[in-house]
């Protein structure tokens, strides 16, 4: 599916800049240049906020669009992807906007299959086990493989106006891997860690067309529009420090270093990488992305004080009562006491039952509280 899925309905998709609610109509330097200091540990005004997966499905706005579109269509169609990326600026102010697309896109122009099954989620075909699965592996053009992708970018920075930064993002290579190999998620990721110690050399070829390939794929992100880039690493948290430094670590940090040479901040995030926190932020980055598990005070020791440092409110918190959350949050902020360079987030995405009032409260405790 592509734009024409859309028909002549662009304009519908796209916000109008009448929208003021949640922050839109804010002064130009919180909305265009707070996070990017943050980003770079410059002083700002008031710590910065947005979430992972803050357009989607807690959103009654996205619930509308997918009862009609696949997620795969929504992805495939710039003004549509544009349109879910915008929703939550419009609702609720956050200081960045994330691309709305797919970590597992990237694997379509390399020559596997994906779709999203319901209550099993991306499937991937064929899954990569042997040396002539990853031989017919592609190299692509970005423009080419992900020019929908691309294409949304430059919409978004239409609409945006230079209000709010946009995030790109890509999947690190070892989640994509993992993805890749297993042929969806995994509780144990056994073909992986088979491959990647049974068959180094196929891991190796593996992880260096992937890296690659993700490496132009976010440079093009840049030349699209880009303001920033996260590099998502979901489920690193499977491998021990070894494995990681090893197998994983060359990789994550080629692509982290190709993008920087483009002049943007890189956020690179991994969930489960308390153990082996310290060599996951060596592997590079402007921003250290830290999951919910440890105390924020307590990483950010252990994360080099050049640099920023990004969460990490559970995701879990989000459903409590509000009297409830309220401290938690608080929490998070004072362990971050008041230093440059830290960015609120939560330690993952937004789970989707969560009330979209609570998002707004967060984003204005946030604000208020450290202003």
């Amino acid at each position: 599916m592509g734009v024409r899925a859309f028909g002549n309905r662009t304009p519908s998709f796209l916000p109008h800049r009448s929208h003021g609610v949640g922050g839109w109509q804010k002064c130009y330097y919180a909305k265009g240049m707070r996070f990017l200091d943050a980003c770079l540990r410059k002083k700002v005004d008031t710590t910065p906020v947005w979430f992972m997966r803050q357009a989607g499905r807690y959103m009654a706005e996205y619930r509308k669009l997918r009862a009609k579109h696949t997620i795969l269509q929504l992805c495939d169609t710039p003004e549509a992807a544009a349109e879910v990326t915008l929703q939550p600026i419009r609702a609720f102010g956050m200081d960045a906007a994330i691309l709305f697309a797919d970590i597992l896109l990237i694997v379509r122009p390399m020559g596997l299959k994906l779709k999203f099954v319901a209550g099993e989620g991306p499937v991937i075909s064929p899954p990569l086990r042997t040396a002539r699965d990853v031989a017919r592996l592609r190299r692509f053009h970005p423009e080419e493989g992900m020019g929908a992708v691309l294409g949304a970018i430059r919409l978004i920075r239409k609409e945006l106006d230079g209000k709010t930064p946009l995030i790109g993002f890509a999947g690190a290579p070892f989640t994509v891997a993992s993805y890749m190999i297993e042929g969806g998620p995994s509780k144990d990721y056994r073909n992986t860690k088979a491959m990647m110690h049974g068959a180094p050399k196929l891991w190796k070829k593996l992880m260096t067309v992937l890296s690659d390939n993700t490496a132009d794929y976010l440079k093009a992100q840049v030349d699209a529009g880009a303001q920033a880039i996260q590099l998502f690493d979901s489920w690193v948290g499977a491998l021990s420090q070894t494995d990681f430094e090893k197998y994983v670590k060359p990789y994550s940090a080629k692509i982290i270093k190709a993008v920087q040479r483009k002049g943007v901040p890189v956020i690179h995030f991994g969930t489960g990488t308390t153990p082996f926190l310290k060599s996951f932020a060596d592997t590079g980055g402007d921003v250290v992305g830290v999951d919910w598990r440890p105390p924020l005070d307590v990483a950010r020791k252990i994360i080099p004080a050049k640099q920023a440092i990004q969460g990490n409110l559970d995701p879990v918190h989000l459903l409590l009562p509000r009297p409830t959350l309220k401290p938690l949050v608080r929490d998070v902020i004072r362990r971050a006491e008041g230093k440059r360079g830290h960015i609120f987030n939560l330690g993952h995405g937004i789970i989707k039952e969560t009330d979209p009032e609570t998002v707004r409260a967060v984003v204005d405790w946030v604000h208020d509280w450290t202003s």
